[in-house]
């Protein structure tokens, strides 16, 4: 694996360090990130967004959804109500998990639905005024034309 210097990008730019860190958590993060639970993220419009995790076999009151830091926190934890029961094959994972999403600036959560054993997290990117592009118009000047006299060209 190749391992990257990013310190000439903290040294050369003001204001990117959260973008650097992005980059450097990206570059040395290993092979063994979790994979539980599955999630999809989808582009439903042009500025919206949709994060759906697998959750079966947790309620409503089991999972957490919060926003901290630029972050985006998914976690859930199953209480002990497995008391009783003799399984012959347990295939359904229920064990507790956090999952983070790092957010983009100005991405915004705007709701979250459970619903089928899905978790689907609902997300809009709100470009603030100041930074859309905005067109300048062009004032139409008039030309003015000066008229050299005699005096003038003989000076």
């Amino acid at each position: 694996m190749r391992n990257y210097d990013l310190s000439p990008l903290y040294r050369a730019t003001v204001g990117f360090d959260r973008f650097a860190d992005l980059m450097d958590r990206a570059l040395t993060a290993d092979g063994t990130q979790p994979t539980y639970p599955p999630y999809n993220i989808e582009k439903v419009a042009e500025n919206d967004y949709r994060i759906s995790v697998a959750v079966a076999g947790f309620a409503d009151s089991e999972l957490s959804v919060e926003v901290k830091e630029g972050a985006l926190i998914v976690s859930a934890s199953k209480g002990e109500s497995d008391e009783g029961k003799k399984y012959l094959h347990r295939g359904i994972a229920t064990r507790a998990f956090e999952r983070r999403f790092t957010l983009a600036d100005h991405v915004k959560v705007t709701g979250a639905t459970h619903a089928d054993g899905m978790l689907h997290i609902d997300l809009v990117r709100e470009v603030p005024e100041a930074l859309k592009p905005r067109r300048i118009e062009i004032a139409g000047g008039s030309t003015k034309t000066i008229e050299a006299t005699k005096e003038t060209v003989e000076a």
